[in-house]
């Protein structure tokens, strides 16, 4: 992975995004609801005023319009502050 957070960011790999079907009718992908859950892949150093306290490899819950989304090698991402992130999953 060649992208480091700076800070007190988090980059994160969301989760797929359910497949779902209504009666046999598959729902596009434009109107699947978003993770709110994925994985975190890296994260800054923190600030004075802010310890780092999620790691690589942790699993999160963080709100629905948390992060910046960004596509590198073809692969979607969030860029978010760790306060952003709701909950670390067990």
């Amino acid at each position: 992975m060649n992208i480091k957070p700076l800070a007190d960011r988090v980059l994160i790999e969301p989760a797929a995004a359910e497949e779902k079907t209504i009666g046999g009718i598959i729902i596009p992908d434009t109107a699947k609801e978003k993770p709110l859950k994925g994985q975190v892949l890296a994260v800054g150093n923190g600030t004075k005023d802010e310890e780092m306290v999620v790691k690589a490899g942790d699993t999160v819950l963080y709100g629905k319009y948390a992060g910046t989304e960004l596509e590198f090698e073809g692969k979607k991402y969030l860029v978010m502050r760790q306060s952003d992130i709701l909950a670390i999953l067990g």
